[in-house]
């Protein structure tokens, strides 16, 4: 936040002796945000929020506009990256000298950035294709970048579900039984072992987990079949996709393995039980947690053939612990069990996402609107994503997107401009200042 006034007024506090502590508003263009110059650089090496711009239809009088769409882009999701969710907080930070020169403007000479009933507009303007735009834009950059190395062998896709609460009188929200309360329902698609993320879709709150699943799949599926025709593709999912038309698209596109959850039903549990006793014998003999696998043929009522299941037989000092999967790989059921167990991780992106990110406050009253704003915060997923991955080989390389936002993003700074440059000043007692520099060495930024 920027502090611009001149006022002197001094505040005397006397918790320290023998001295006293004086404060005062008066030390001109200060910005608590250091770190967007990152933000900046990157955005500029990847041409993110450029690329984003190209998938929005500006209908607006150039004769009027102050601020392109490019602008508003990327301010959103800078703003959302530093912290600052919702569209209320630009009405503080559209002075702050230092995101103004991440967006282009220079700090006191130019425009002040857009306001809170600016980006309103915007987000309300949005149409549902624009919005499918730009979620597309996520997997044409994930594309992009893998192109750029060896061909991949095996792409994993992991598709889960959250909730968003609501509070309001939004479009399309709806009670849902299984987490008691009114919200919308998103879908989200992660690489499984790097955590990119592929696209988000807002759904209705009373959308089960499955509900546009396959259509989703369809569009990455194809996408990446298109650039990479031998890929193998390994679709892992908890037993919400578990329905007959989730197993007959992966069949149908050839090529395409899947591993998901499977609720236990009687049939099952009585097939698994001589397995899941001798887990139980075991450890009673050992005293050490047992854990068994096996595998049937299995035909739901539902289903038009036969699947494979695996069952995995736990028993341990708090009892059983069963679980079932359905999947088309030929592997050991063990090493496929171990291979699902990983598509837990997806939790940890899905709280980057919705807790560091906020992706949750979608409090506007049309339903595309909301889904426009989910496409901003994972925007923004995209960008500290590609942060995190140039911090390879220190500390920070698997931090959270919050710790990454407290250490790297919120520093204090005083911001200053000569004829020829726009200085930033900051501590010399920064803890992270090796970290900050290095990261800015890899954007291109070299220090001299």
């Amino acid at each position: 936040m920027t502090e611009c006034s001149t006022d002197t007024t001094q505040v005397t506090f006397s918790f320290f002796k023998p001295q006293v502590v004086t404060a005062a508003f008066d030390d001109g263009a200060v910005t608590s945000n250091a770190g967007v110059a990152l933000l900046a650089q990157l955005d500029q090496k990847l041409g993110w929020t450029e690329r984003l711009s190209r998938c929005v239809l500006d209908g607006r009088n150039p004769l009027f506009v102050i601020h392109s769409v490019h602008d508003l882009l990327r301010q959103r999701i800078y703003q959302i990256a530093l912290g600052y969710e919702d569209c209320d907080d630009a009405d503080r930070l559209r002075t702050d000298p230092l995101l103004k020169a991440a967006c282009g403007r220079h700090p006191f000479e130019d425009a002040d950035l857009a306001s809170q009933p600016t980006f309103s507009r915007f987000e309300n303007a949005r149409r549902s294709v624009e919005v499918y735009d730009l979620n597309d834009a996520a997997l044409g950059h994930y594309i992009d970048r893998r192109r750029r190395r060896r061909p991949p062998r095996r792409i994993v896709i992991d598709i889960d579900s959250t909730d968003d609460p609501t509070h309001g009188q939004q479009e399309l929200t709806f009670f849902h039984g299984y987490y008691d309360q009114h919200m919308y329902h998103p879908l989200l698609c992660f690489d499984g072992e790097s955590g990119e993320l592929f696209g988000v879709l807002l759904r209705p709150g009373n959308a089960a987990a499955a509900d546009d699943a396959v259509g989703e799949l369809r569009r990455i599926v194809r996408r990446l079949r298109a650039k990479w025709p031998k890929v193998k593709l390994l679709i892992r999912g908890d037993a919400g996709f578990a329905t007959p038309g989730f197993y007959e698209f992966c069949e149908s596109e050839g090529n395409v393995d899947f591993i998901v959850g499977f609720s236990t039903n009687v049939r099952l549990a009585k097939m698994a039980e001589p397995l899941s006793s001798q887990a139980k014998e075991i450890f009673e003999h050992t005293g050490v947690k047992a854990r068994l696998y096996s595998e049937t043929p299995y035909r739901a009522r539902t289903w038009k053939r036969d699947r494979r299941v695996i069952m995995k037989a736990e028993y341990d000092g708090q009892g059983h612990n069963d679980r079932f999967l359905v999947t088309s790989l030929r592997a050991r059921a063990d090493r496929v069990y171990d291979w699902y167990r990983k598509h837990g991780d997806v939790e940890n992106r899905i709280k980057d996402l919705k807790n560091a990110l906020f992706a949750d406050r979608l409090s506007c009253h049309r339903f595309v609107a909301n889904s426009m704003r989910l496409v901003l915060h994972a925007a923004a997923y995209v960008l500290m994503w590609e942060m995190r991955a140039r911090l390879e080989g220190t500390e920070l390389a698997r931090a959270q997107f919050d710790t990454l936002r407290l250490r790297l993003l919120k520093i204090g700074a005083r911001v200053k401009t000569t004829a020829r440059r726009i200085w930033v000043h900051m501590t010399n007692a920064c803890p992270d200042r090796d970290a900050w520099l290095l990261l800015a060495g890899r954007l291109g930024a070299p220090s001299g």
